[in-house]
């Protein structure tokens, strides 16, 4: 059964439409991830989820927003992450390591879709990286300071390169230049 919504719309139409956004933009995530932004299609896109081309462009203007919004995704999930550590403030440092080499093992096309967007000059993209970083370091760097870690500026810098070189190593399919950690 559906139920009108205050816009007028049923509400099993929003949901399914909701359904079909996230549909296309995990398509558009393995797309872009594989062929990379600029020989990706949003042809390539549409096949993946089944559905016609015009369809994704009625959710999404054009191949740079749907790219955006892949990108916000990704960027969003490790938030989501880092939001949901809690761990005592000795283990912290070791926990946001453990969670995004977690989401380097699950979700790989992502990490794949942050290391394409710091080499594309198309202002809203770089805009959009900027966010997401920006964000990213925020959140870690709070979470550092709540809990007491000395010096959290280098700290949250250090943890963040080593981030960087986690999606070069998975990018160029190298582990060995993944970064090393203190085991103590």
């Amino acid at each position: 059964m559906t139920t009108e919504s205050s816009s007028g719309r049923k509400k099993s139409d929003e949901s399914a439409s909701i359904n079909r956004r996230e549909q296309i933009l995990e398509a558009a995530v393995v797309v872009f991830a594989e062929n990379g932004y600029y020989r990706a299609t949003t042809a390539q896109v549409a096949e993946k989820v089944g559905i016609s081309q015009p369809y994704v462009f009625k959710v999404f203007k054009n191949k740079e927003e749907l790219f955006v919004a892949s990108l916000e995704r990704a960027f969003e999930r490790i938030i989501r992450s880092f939001k949901g550590l809690e761990v005592s403030a000795d283990q912290v440092l070791k926990e946001c390591i453990k969670v995004y080499e977690l989401l380097m093992e699950t979700h790989p096309n992502e990490i794949i879709l942050q290391v394409q967007g710091l080499g594309i000059r198309d202002e809203v993209i770089r805009e959009a990286m900027q966010k997401g970083m920006l964000e990213i370091t925020n959140l870690v760097h709070e979470k550092f300071v709540a809990a007491g870690i000395e010096q959290p500026e280098v700290e949250v810098s250090t943890f963040m390169a080593n981030g960087m070189l986690c999606n070069i190593s998975m990018a160029l399919g190298m582990p060995e230049l993944k970064p090393k950690h203190r085991t103590e």
